[in-house]
């Protein structure tokens, strides 16, 4: 009984052994190829960079299985890789033309020739950068790029610090739905120099990536071009509100309220940062409302003001911009000394009246004394005749 129970064991580990060992075998026979031609083309949209690839060379003749590519990318100067899957062989994004870009990308095969395995291949690499000309300190400063109440963008720039007297810059622009890339059509200038830009009307530029290219030339030196991608509802700088009033409804609440902003701008879009300010009291706070109700602190009170500012809210854009501070709208409560000022001139408005008034009076009674005293003479004259 021992002997046939050692013989049963040693079957089973014989199986066990060859189907491992098939399985095993089956798995290192197959490999895959990276993908072919890997590389990162630019198509002159100043950022907007295409990432494309061929099939890879497939050593064996299976045919039912998926074929996929991990591609990672990233900026030269960032640690952290972004990583796509995908059964293309096109990928595009846009990319800090400042910085250097590197990727990577293998294959990843699945199906029955693989055993339900996973497979993948070597990667493959490719790198990107624009070929850097120019000193660093000839490139543009302090850009700034302002999008006012959603209607027309401006932007504006500071000359290099090591740029020549004769070196003059100009701003190129795309954004995905342009044919190609477009160069300011109105530039700003100081002295002659180009120092900001105003765009024309831009059809349906929001929730895109817009790319910007400020380069600059000059007969006695290479200027470094500078890049830069916005979207632009994140830089939107609405108008500030207007009409601002203040109900005073008894002695505590008060309601606040003002006109929506004008413009293009949802109402929903809104959030506005109010300034309240309560005699030598201010606090500020926000809402999503055109008004508030407020409680005054105290009820001796006597001036109560507020100013109102606008921005887009976080359901309609990343970040944004606040606009200028609303003109101050004041309630003043009715004071000592306002109440004296008006007293005063009433006060001797009236005494004038009243001085006239007797004077009138004292006048009738004359007036009529006489007229009794002629009325006695004549009465005494006709006795003395009679």
């Amino acid at each position: 009984m021992a002997f046939i129970h050692l013989d049963v064991r040693c079957l089973y580990a014989i199986l066990i052994c060859t189907a491992f060992g098939s399985t095993l075998s089956s798995n290192t026979e197959i490999k895959v190829n990276p993908p072919e031609d890997f590389e990162i083309v630019d198509p002159g949209y100043l950022g907007y960079l295409y990432l494309q690839w061929q099939p890879p060379l497939f050593l064996d003749n299976c045919e039912e299985h998926t074929v996929e590519y991990e591609l990672k990318y990233r900026s030269i100067d960032s640690e952290n890789w972004r990583t796509i899957i995908t059964k293309n062989l096109l990928y595009k994004d846009g990319f800090d033309l400042n910085k250097g870009v590197e990727a990577k990308i293998h294959t990843v095969l699945q199906g029955q020739c693989t055993n339900g395995s996973e497979v993948q291949s070597s990667w493959s690499e490719a790198n990107y950068w624009t070929s850097p000309q120019g000193n660093l300190e000839t490139k543009i400063q302090d850009m700034d790029c302002i999008y006012y109440n959603w209607q027309y963008l401006l932007c504006s720039w500071k000359l290099g610090m090591d740029a020549n007297f004769d070196t003059n810059y100009y701003l190129f622009y795309w954004y995905e739905g342009l044919d190609h890339a477009l160069q300011c059509s109105d530039y700003i200038e100081d002295n002659g120099k180009n120092i900001g830009c105003r765009f024309p009307y831009l059809e349906e530029p929001d929730y895109k990536d817009f790319y910007i290219c400020v380069n600059g030339s000059s007969k006695s030196q290479l200027i470094r071009p500078s890049y830069f991608i916005f979207q632009l509802q994140n830089i939107v700088k609405p108008l500030p509100p207007d009409y601002l009033n203040i109900i005073v409804k008894n002695s505590e609440d008060i309601n606040l309220e003002w006109n929506i902003p004008k413009g293009p701008i949802p109402a929903s879009c809104f959030i506005y940062e109010i300034k309240f300010i309560e005699d030598d009291t201010t606090w500020v706070t926000t809402t999503f409302e055109n008004e508030m109700y407020v409680t005054r602190t105290s009820n001796e009170s006597q001036e109560v003001c507020f100013l109102v500012r606008s921005k887009m809210n976080v359901y309609c854009t990343d970040d944004g911009i606040w606009s200028e501070w609303s003109e101050i709208e004041c309630w003043r409560g009715v004071q000592q000394e306002e109440i004296l000022t008006f007293l005063i001139p009433f006060a001797f408005i009236l005494f004038l009246i009243l001085l006239i008034t007797c004077m009138i009076m004292n006048k009738q009674k004359a007036l009529q004394r006489m007229i009794f005293q002629k009325k006695q003479e004549v009465f005494s004259r006709q006795e003395t005749l009679c």
